[in-house]
């Protein structure tokens, strides 16, 4: 055989090497590629408790409720379709209130109830921190100023 032809046999040999370790990975990774569960995700494939996922969607409004020992709550999260509950003990993020978007890390427990040990409130792009709100950027001067 030619140097040539041994080339591009091991070219082939190394491509095809490639494409199959591609689709070895893709294969292993087809259910945790998601970024999150939805609710209906979750009804509708089933989560097996004490499993790590990220569930995602809105807290339902009127489910947000406050243990008495302070740092504990309890909240349902909706897609439209499903709704699960929820249980978070910590400290929530500022943007973590009803009706706002949340992405929860956790396991589900035996109960059927997830127990996130992470809260991400997602906020649209039209957010504006507390601090600066009433403020507005001058692209002339550069600086921030109060409006009225």
């Amino acid at each position: 055989m030619k140097a040539k032809h041994q080339r591009l046999v091991l070219a082939l040999v190394a491509l095809a090497a490639i494409i199959g370790a591609g689709l070895l990975a893709a294969s292993a990774l087809k259910d945790e590629a998601a970024y999150f569960y939805a609710p209906a995700d979750v009804e509708a494939k089933g989560v097996e408790p004490g499993r790590a996922i990220r569930l995602g969607g809105m807290v339902v409004k009127g489910s947000l409720k406050r243990a008495a020992d302070g740092v504990t709550i309890r909240f349902d999260v909706t897609d439209g379709k499903a709704r699960v509950p929820a249980t978070f003990s910590g400290i929530a993020p500022d943007l973590f209130k009803e009706g706002s978007g949340v992405v929860a890390e956790g396991a589900f427990d035996d109960k059927g109830t997830f127990v996130a040990t992470n809260l991400l409130a997602k906020h649209d792009e039209r957010y504006m921190p507390r601090e600066l709100e009433g403020m507005q950027y001058n692209e002339t001067t550069h600086e921030m100023k109060v409006t009225p």
